[in-house]
């Protein structure tokens, strides 16, 4: 059997200008308490919109308030979205993170022998929602929560070309989205525990219309959402666009980490061994380049240092097959 070194060079655990990098080559049973930032759970329906990770200097994005619901809906896809495909991404994410939900929830109950999750559903007029759980003064956990959110949303051309990179001339209008998550922040009450924050998030672009162009015919696509495309995905005569002018696209991004009190060099072992194994199933690679993103990305600027002891992080993602990435978010 492969042994995984977690504390190899190329993946340590305690990177230059964390708050544990000058105790790297001591004894970890040795360490006093570390400084870290504490999270706050962040329970309000306008926090669980941090999935949309999309920022505009010259506009916000343009999204519906939310209305409390009295109970779940099975679903909180747009009708023409849920009658297009249960087999599409969309609707195959919304299934997987509110399953997840629940099982999380389920588990968290059963290991703290006391709490109990509080539920608030929301939806919005077009379409879209959330449910918000939250267990409070618990057994074993002072506050956790997991979230599920499934919005749609318009956001300004500048916000899309800024998150893609796109400097592209062209001018398009408002850009439609949809984005579904599931995040979670999980605090216990024995300083000793380690705090976990994850969250998992679906991204894609839309537009009522776009128009194919087949050997210089053009023909309008209207009603068919199950139709996706990469940007530039074709090029010259054979192209599908958005009739604005502004590419479909979609993304995965999304990540957990550990921020811990105190540190047990096993616990950090054991979370970074289970890290690194979800990764290796789908590509070598993914361990690495992750757990590097996520240090780089938990940098405590004006302490010049990171925040806790690191995990994985990916943003943007859509460089590989659209399926395998669902299965890989399904696994994390």
């Amino acid at each position: 059997m492969e042994t995984t070194n977690i504390l190899s060079t190329s993946t340590t655990l305690f990177p230059t200008h964390t708050a544990t990098s000058s105790y790297s080559s001591t004894s970890l049973s040795s360490i006093p308490k570390v400084r870290i930032s504490r999270q706050r759970i962040r329970t309000t329906n306008s926090n669980n919109r941090n999935l949309l990770r999309v920022q505009s200097r010259s506009a916000a994005m343009a999204i519906e308030k939310e209305r409390p619901e009295s109970e779940r809906p099975d679903t909180f896809l747009r009708d023409a979205d849920e009658a297009a495909s249960a087999k599409s991404i969309r609707s195959r994410f919304e299934k997987m993170i509110r399953e997840a939900q629940d099982s999380i929830c389920q588990a968290i109950e059963r290991a703290d022998g006391v709490g109990k999750f509080k539920e608030d559903v929301w939806s919005r007029p077009g379409g879209g929602g959330g449910i918000s759980r939250v267990l409070q003064d618990g057994g074993v956990w002072e506050k956790a929560g997991v979230n599920v959110s499934v919005v749609y949303g318009t956001m300004p051309p500048e916000a899309y070309r800024a998150a893609k990179g796109d400097n592209s001339a062209t001018k398009a209008g408002p850009v439609p989205f949809f984005a579904a998550g599931i995040s979670s922040v999980l605090h216990p009450k024995n300083p000793f525990a380690p705090t976990l924050h994850f969250n998992y998030r679906y991204f894609e672009t839309d537009a009522p219309k776009g128009i194919i162009v087949l050997n210089g015919l053009v023909s309008h696509l209207i009603g068919f959402p199950h139709i996706r495309t990469r940007r530039f995905q074709t090029k010259g005569k054979n192209a599908l666009r958005d009739l604005d002018g502004a590419p479909r696209q979609w993304w995965f991004g999304g990540g957990t980490d550990l921020t811990p009190a105190y540190i047990f060099e096993e616990d950090v072992k054991h979370f970074h061994t289970v890290q690194k194994k979800a990764c290796d199933k789908f590509d070598p690679e993914f361990y690495p380049k992750f757990k590097k993103w996520c240090d780089d990305y938990f940098v405590i600027k004006h302490r010049d240092e990171r925040r806790g002891l690191g995990g994985i992080f990916f943003d943007d993602l859509n460089g590989y097959d659209q399926e395998m990435l669902l299965s890989f978010a399904t696994v994390l």
